[in-house]
């Protein structure tokens, strides 16, 4: 990296420069022209059979995000994309009220001391994993390891070079841990159950996408702290239910699996981790959940005194999630006209639109009465009063993706109906009277039709592996393996019969099923019967 980046002191330093390079429009009306049939648009916006064209297009048209800011992966969150997220932080945060978790916001800054310190942490680890022996009978290792070449630094304050390096959290165990181990004293402490929704840096050097891959990233993280290893295990199962309960209102399903030996993040005694399938058939990991048992508490000397006076290690979870939820919502269930969001986190859940208010003076303070006796039940709502022509409303708030459009026009005034549009499909004409319970209804439909939608679209995405032969040259496919497609398979083999699979296919192993099957199937390597269900897919 040859420009320097500096922490900002204040926001006025991010403006973008007036000679800034142009990209996609960030407005749902610039660059839109007619087409040449009646009622069709063009606004720019790829067909979505052409996911890798049609995503980064989508996140901008749709006004989400503005990818103009002039370092790479660090996008500007514009206000519909923002109070996207912020609505699916909410659930996050109902989810973590219910379940006893209490939120924190801890420095952006961690000195280097601790990174060192988790670097041999980690790099201790790794290698009793590899070696295949208790991390106790190690001594902690020099070699770098976990964050060391993600990290952005900080070394100067103004023109003076810091005693201290310092670099932008990657994610927070260490400066988590570190006041940990002087919060939690006895028994009575525990269980701690914390969590935090910041921004998190890693010097991503891959392709950076909208959501999926960025350097400055929107990061939910709970760190969990108990008394033993069951205290722990059992914040697992807890957090593999807030995942589930997520991801319904999110509307798509997710492979959740329990991460290989090799796959797992040295630091932890087992990962699972939840992978949504997107459009293009690449998987996204969308949350991981870590059980520790008492290896960070080792090194960062958490410990309590139990009833009996004895001092004890403590046991510890973490699980993590970002904005790559938002990323395979938007991939999941937009279309070719673009985004349809789920009404639990849509911006705006329903838009009334008067139509023809020009010839009938009541058609407005009718619009509006309608418009705010619907938000004041609870419904976020938008009153669409522009002087624009229905047709090119219909277009801004389909590529938006709001779930619900209701026109009012004078015929309705007489007849007390209203229209009403589904952004999944559907146009029908609703009575007035009772229209919150018939509107709580439609938004309800809409949330249905994308789980089926989506469940669908997963199922057909997922295949059975085609199967491997051994012959004297080496493993080959029974049959060749399809582009975009992810492989379900029954796998109880090694490490090496592991590595076969995936030089074979070009593929990765994502790690046990948490569902199984029910009935023993043939390993697709040593043919041995076994109930774990595997799956090969091309991960993001």
């Amino acid at each position: 990296m040859t420009t320097p980046i500096y922490v900002r002191p204040w926001s006025h330093y991010c403006t973008i420069p007036d000679d800034a390079p142009a990209s996609h429009s960030s407005s749902a009306h610039e660059g839109r022209v007619t087409m040449g049939g009646p009622g069709k648009a063009k606004r720019g916006i790829p067909p979505k059979s052409d996911f890798n064209s049609w995503y980064p297009a989508i996140v901008e048209i749709a006004d989400l995000v503005d990818k103009r800011y002039p370092i790479k992966g660090m996008d500007v969150w514009k206000p519909y994309g923002w109070k996207t997220m912020s609505l699916i932080d909410a659930l996050t945060r109902s989810q973590m009220s219910r379940t006893g978790h209490e939120e924190y916001n801890f420095p952006l800054l961690v000195p280097e001391d601790l990174l060192d310190k988790e670097n041999q942490l980690v790099s201790m680890l790794k290698a009793a994993r590899d070696a295949g022996v208790d991390p106790s009978e190690l001594r902690m290792g020099e070699e770098e390891g976990g964050f060391e070449k993600e990290v952005y630094w900080v070394k100067h304050g103004g023109n003076n070079e810091l005693e201290v390096p310092m670099f932008l959290r990657p994610t927070s165990e260490t400066p988590m841990y570190t006041m940990f181990s002087l919060w939690v004293r006895s028994h009575a402490d525990l269980p701690l159950k914390t969590f935090q929704i910041v921004n998190t840096f890693r010097y991503e050097t891959k392709q950076t996408r909208s959501f999926i891959r960025v350097r400055e990233i929107h990061f939910f993280e709970a760190h969990t702290v108990h008394a033993d290893e069951q205290g722990a295990t059992e914040q697992i199962a807890e957090d593999a239910e807030i995942v589930q309960r997520l991801l319904h209102e999110l509307c798509f399903p997710a492979i959740v699996s329990k991460r290989p030996i090799w796959d797992t993040f040295p630091g932890a005694w087992h990962s699972t981790a939840v992978d949504a399938v997107m459009p293009n058939g690449r998987t996204l990991q969308v949350a991981t959940y870590h059980h520790y048992r008492d290896q960070w508490a080792r090194a960062f000397d958490l410990s309590y005194e139990d009833g009996d006076g004895s001092t004890r290690y403590c046991h510890q979870t973490t699980f993590g999630m970002s904005e790559r939820l938002l990323g395979a919502v938007v991939g999941m269930h937009g279309d070719d006209n673009g985004l349809i969001l789920p009404p639990s986190i849509a911006p705006i859940q329903v838009v009334v639109m008067p139509v023809a208010a020009h010839s009938d003076a009541n058609v407005m303070p009718r619009a509006s009465q309608l418009a705010t006796h619907l938000s004041e039940s609870g419904f976020r709502v938008h009153l669409d009063d522009r002087d624009l022509r229905p047709g090119a409303k219909h277009y801004d708030w389909e590529i938006k993706g709001v779930p619900v459009r209701l026109e009012i026009g004078p015929r309705d005034l007489a007849s007390g109906n209203c229209v009403v549009t589904l952004r999944t499909g559907g146009k029908s004409e609703i009575p007035l009277d009772g229209i919150i319970q018939t509107m709580s209804q439609l938004l309800d439909s809409v949330s249905d039709e994308l789980r089926a939608r989506s469940h669908s679209y997963a199922s057909d995405m997922i295949r059975p592996f085609p199967g491997l032969i051994q012959n004297e040259t080496g493993w080959h496919l029974q049959s060749p393996v399809e582009d975009g497609i992810v492989y379900e398979l029954a796998f109880d083999g090694n490490d090496a019969d592991a590595e076969v699979l995936e030089k074979t296919t070009g593929l990765t192993l994502l790690g046990d099923c948490v569902t199984a099957y029910d009935e023993p199937v043939d390993c697709a390597v040593t043919g041995k019967p076994t109930n774990r269900r595997q799956h090969l897919a091309r991960m993001y």
